[in-house]
């Protein structure tokens, strides 16, 4: 698994929002983008962390950052929880697991003290040049998201 790292360019992407329309990293610019990756909608730990996370979105934007989450769902199970949880930002399918995987979101790790092939709930924040700013990997769901946002917000005030 290979794990991104800062300056590096961020893998570009385009997958299927939650109302099926393709979003590619390429359209967030001149923006500051945070891509979290999770393992499954409307599980309790995914839950709280989108919560979170559309709870702080209007801090996010201030700081000029776009949220957007990716799982490897579909794109009707997105849509069902983006409704159920009053999401608002994008939810990016991602059922092959490429983007994952481009971003060392996907591959081996450890659940419950045994090794397992997965979706590793991480972060990720790009420039608005494309370069990856910050990598979290191995994070958990709750507090993660005002954790990113202290990052994004250090970031921001370098800007």
């Amino acid at each position: 698994m290979t794990r991104l790292t800062e300056n590096q360019v961020a893998p570009p992407f385009t997958l299927p929002n939650q109302f099926a329309r393709p979003v590619s990293l390429a359209q967030f610019a001149p923006q500051r983008v945070v891509l979290y990756f999770y393992p499954a909608d409307d599980t309790p730990g995914c839950t709280a962390e989108a919560t979170e996370f559309q709870e702080l979105l209007d801090d996010f934007l201030a700081c000029g950052a776009r949220v957007v989450g990716v799982s490897p769902d579909a794109i009707e199970t997105h849509r069902a929880f983006a409704e159920a949880h009053h999401l608002t930002f994008d939810l990016l399918s991602d059922p092959p697991r490429r983007v994952m995987t481009d971003y060392g979101a996907y591959g081996e790790k450890m659940l419950y003290g045994k090794r397992v092939v997965g979706v590793i709930r991480s972060t990720v924040v790009v420039s608005a040049k494309g370069t990856v700013e910050r990598a979290f990997y191995n994070v958990r769901a709750h507090g993660h998201a005002a954790r990113v946002l202290r990052a994004v917000g250090e970031l921001a005030l370098g800007d």
